[in-house]
């Protein structure tokens, strides 16, 4: 390790030491100890996740009240804007991360960097980038693409109307997922939530291709989490497959050509999710993919072909209206000139 990166590594240590020391100094004593957890829970001193105890604290303070979420939801964000270490930036997303994932339903409903409409980056970390060795500008490129993973789960779990973050591990049975009847999924709906749901799957592909940063201890659970989001997005595409299939015949022409659309899209991340995780490649839901893709396009093929087939009989009845009216008229010169 470098001088330069001791000596900014120790700076950081005397930055925590004065944050927590202004934040004791503060009247408001409720507001000052979800601070200072706050403050411990994403130090510059160590390249590892937040602990457990520090986010079951955080997580455990915001479930009293409304005031406590907003405090606590105020002291992330106020250590993830004024923070230009992108460890201290990822342990800030990590923590929003476990609130989305293991909040109270108040608490995630309060989140406040969750997007009003599709397309912001309402967190603000697009231009976030240290330039001070080459591990800090990589990282950088974590931190930007973290937090588009984190506004991309919400926007989709308001799409969806429910969370997609599992509260714990989410085991899939292929069987039940076929026998569903989806009583709870609005018919209407299910291309709006398929579009976003495959949204949420691109999103998680741009992740960046650094093999070293994978290794940090940090980086590594942060990736275990969205590994978790991408199983439960899975579940949801695949309930929402089953639920299409049943009424297909019911689907637009414009809704088929969409759904194949979305579906080709996703079939183009396979690769690159494969390589990102490995122990996650569930070949029974890429089946399902491109058997529901295939049974899409022969029913789009064949409106199509009846298309056709109807635009020929309008058209040779549009030319015999034409020659029956051309004989017709004939017909009639004829009787008046022989009158």
């Amino acid at each position: 390790m470098s001088k330069k990166r001791i000596l900014r590594d120790i700076i950081g240590i005397f930055k925590d030491k004065a944050s927590i020391l202004k934040a004791n100094l503060s009247t408001k004593r409720g507001v000052s100890s979800i601070q200072v957890t706050v403050i411990r829970a994403t130090t510059h001193a160590s390249t590892s996740p937040p602990r457990n105890h520090r986010i079951a604290a955080i997580i455990s303070a915001g479930d009293h009240s409304l005031p406590a979420i907003y405090a606590c939801i105020d002291a992330i964000m106020d250590r993830l804007h004024s923070t230009q270490n992108p460890y201290v930036a990822l342990k800030c997303l990590f923590i929003f991360h476990n609130i989305i994932a293991k909040g109270s339903l108040l608490y995630k409903d309060h989140v406040s960097f969750l997007p009003a409409s599709g397309g912001h980056n309402s967190l603000n970390l697009s231009g976030f980038y240290d330039i001070f060795d080459v591990e800090t500008r990589q990282l950088s490129s974590w931190v930007r693409w973290y937090a588009n993973v984190l506004e991309r789960n919400m926007i989709t779990s308001r799409t969806l109307g429910s969370y997609i973050s599992p509260s714990s591990k989410l085991s899939i049975n292929f069987d039940k997922i076929e026998n569903h009847k989806g009583n709870n999924i609005s018919f209407s709906n299910s291309v709006t939530e398929m579009e976003s749901l495959v949204c949420m799957v691109e999103v998680i592909c741009e992740a960046p291709e650094s093999q070293y940063c994978q290794k940090i201890d940090l980086v590594h659970e942060i990736m275990i989490l969205i590994s978790e989001d991408y199983r439960s997005t899975q579940y949801h595409i695949m309930i929402r497959l089953v639920e299409l299939s049943t009424r297909v015949s019911r689907l637009s022409y414009l809704d088929l050509s969409e759904l194949i659309l979305c579906l080709s899209r996703l079939e183009g991340c396979r690769k690159k999710l494969n390589e990102l995780f490995i122990r996650r490649k569930n070949d029974l839901f890429w089946e399902m993919v491109s058997q529901k893709k295939m049974d899409m396009q022969k029913l789009k093929y064949e409106r199509e072909k009846q298309g056709l087939l109807l635009w020929n009989v309008d058209e040779n009845c549009d030319e015999l209206n034409w020659s029956s009216q051309r004989f017709g008229g004939k017909i009639q010169q004829f009787l008046v000139a022989a009158s």
